[in-house]
């Protein structure tokens, strides 16, 4: 039987240290008489995406010691309304840092209450304030995603230095951010990046040069195997649920990545589910220790 050629970065195992380490942080504070760390998440209408994610970010923050408040509204909810409570999240001293899941409603301005949120209190990192001093490599809370990619690129000790780096997708929130850090002058970092996006040409000759591929664009198993060079690595951040007959809730998550095919070329690549996901949760657990201990603003 032929051996595996490539090796499956397991965010599942690097996100249970991580957490372990800050549960133990939290288990230190609390003995210490210090202030558990807050998170509040707002949660608008019922979709099942936001949904899950948001019931496992309230599941982690018990696990971890954390105290969590979900704060619930209808679709039907106002601008107004929205930016109010925003607002009085702000001025409540005794919530650390908190978050509106995306996406909203199509009559509530996202950006607008993205920029309403007090930047100290932004640990999803999607305030400008945040995203400009990640730009210029200042202390920041980094946007959760992209701050995960890179901490399981450390995990697993793979070079980046003087890389290819191509990046599939530009969003905001992936795309532009993980970018920005995979260019810093600093580990994982200093890679030549190129972001390609749905207007790019040549997307195939492109990627193919690539030592390092990250793909977010949303678009189930787009990258192939004739994308991709030996040995390459490769970061799947797509996350679209398909339905299938096979599994229990009626659908299955899939990748950006058809992973069977390209598995066999990589020398690292990460699994849908079980990869970049667990990361996200974490990097956005730490964020809410950081925002409780006033370590990025005072």
């Amino acid at each position: 039987m032929e051996e595996q050629s490539y090796k499956i970065i397991d965010g599942r195992a690097v996100a249970a240290k991580i957490k372990e380490e800050i549960a133990g942080e939290v288990a230190q504070i609390k003995k210490d008489g210090g202030k558990i760390p807050h998170l509040a998440a707002i949660l608008v209408g019922h979709d099942g995406g936001s949904e899950t994610y948001v019931a496992n970010k309230v599941r982690t923050c018990e696990e971890l010691g954390f105290r969590s408040s979900l704060i619930r509204y209808e679709d039907s909810v106002t601008e107004k309304e929205l930016l109010d409570k925003v607002e009085e999240l702000n001025h409540d001293d005794d919530i650390d840092g908190f978050i509106v899941q995306l996406p909203l409603p199509e009559h509530i301005a996202t950006q607008k209450i993205i920029e309403a949120i007090d930047f100290r209190k932004d640990v999803d990192g999607f305030h400008p304030v945040n995203v400009g001093r990640l730009s210029l490599g200042l202390p920041c809370f980094k946007s959760a995603t992209p701050a995960g990619i890179t901490e399981l690129l450390k995990y697993y000790q793979i070079e980046t230095k003087g890389k290819h780096c191509v990046v599939l997708g530009r969003s905001n929130i992936v795309g532009k951010p993980v970018a920005m850090l995979m260019m810093q002058k600093s580990y994982p970092g200093d890679c030549t990046v190129t972001i390609c996006h749905s207007r790019s040409e040549n997307l195939k000759e492109v990627c193919s040069k690539a030592d390092i591929i990250i793909a977010a664009l949303g678009t189930p198993e787009f990258v192939k195997a004739e994308m991709v060079k030996d040995r390459a690595v490769v970061i799947d951040v797509g996350t679209t649920r398909l339905p299938s007959s096979v599994t229990k809730s009626g659908y299955k998550l899939t990748g950006d990545v058809a992973f069977n095919e390209v598995a066999p070329k990589c020398s690292y690549i990460t699994p849908v589910p079980g990869g970049v996901g667990p990361m996200t949760i974490v990097s956005l657990m730490r964020n809410t220790l950081l925002a409780a201990k006033k370590e990025i603003y005072k």
